[in-house]
């Protein structure tokens, strides 16, 4: 099975310094992080994905220490060189800093950088400690927006189902911005009036044209998630975004505290499979390699 992931992650604790990472003991939104709070290399995700033909994949920022943003790029960028993978990478830069210009500038030395992802919501509660939804209500933060768009990068938007309407009347004036929606809009809320909220979101959010959806880290939100537990999921942001703006991504290494590799991807090759090959092509392959320029 040929498959591009459009969405995980990679580290060295040695050579970037990641907070959350080095922080003991602390649960995260997605669970306890300390079995993966290790080195994940390129040798680690090829292992991992093992069982596919891994034709491409894109690396999103993974939360490094303030100061750090360029040397995770670097480094990213020396071992896609080396080894050949990430195929893209995704990185941090505060877009409501005062030196936004310069700082994209400077991101914009290294090749593989196609996006940036500031992350505006992750659960209510560890978004009601860092204040992050305030971004959608910050003009400095809307002005970044539309500077990615003259430069060329894309956004990954990651948001809680509440922020789905804000973010569509915000992304409504970046008309040029290709956006990202990480891990379906975080369906938090898998009950009937949950899902209802967040259906309507996507369906807002869907009606600008120049946005995409990823369909990934599911297990952050149902640790005990299973294949038909994700099935009305994975269908809903078929029918809402249609299958030419969608593309599938593994969350790794995070989502590997809920499940391997293969099972995450079998469960969309099985969800998917009623679809025409063409259609099956287009969300495992080429809308990633298309949205990402790989």
């Amino acid at each position: 099975m040929q498959i591009v992931d459009a969405h995980h992650h990679l580290w060295d604790l040695d050579a970037v310094r990641y907070p959350w990472l080095m922080a003991r003991g602390v649960k995260r939104f997605f669970g306890d992080p300390a079995p993966i709070q290790k080195n994940y290399l390129v040798e680690d995700l090829r292992n991992d994905a093992a069982a596919f033909e891994l034709l491409g994949s894109v690396h999103i920022q993974v939360g490094v220490a303030e100061g750090d943003e360029l040397l995770e790029s670097r480094w990213l960028q020396e071992i896609a060189e080396r080894d050949g993978l990430p195929s893209a990478i995704v990185a941090y830069c505060d877009l409501a800093h005062p030196e936004v210009e310069s700082r994209l500038q400077q991101q914009l030395q290294f090749s593989k950088l196609r996006g940036v992802r500031q992350i505006v919501g992750r659960s209510a509660e560890e978004d009601a400690l860092t204040g992050s939804g305030n971004l959608l209500n910050d003009e400095r933060w809307r002005a970044g927006l539309a500077l990615l768009a003259d430069k060329g990068l894309s956004f990954d938007l990651q948001l809680i189902p509440q922020q789905l309407q804000r973010s569509a009347d915000v992304l409504a004036t970046v008309p040029g911005l290709r956006v990202a929606l990480c891990h379906c809009g975080s369906p938090w809320d898998q009950s009937t009036s949950g899902l209802l909220e967040w259906r309507q979101g996507l369906e807002t959010l869907a009606m600008l044209e120049n946005v995409h959806c990823k369909i990934s880290g599911l297990g952050m939100f149902d640790h005990g998630w299973s294949r038909d537990s994700i099935r009305p999921l994975v269908e809903t942001v078929i029918d809402v975004f249609g299958t030419e703006r969608i593309m599938f991504g593994s969350n790794f290494p995070v989502d590997k505290l809920h499940a391997d590799y293969a099972t995450v991807w079998a469960a969309y090759d099985e969800i998917t499979s009623a679809l025409s090959n063409a259609d099956r092509k287009r969300m495992f392959v080429d809308n990633a390699r298309a949205f990402y320029t790989i």
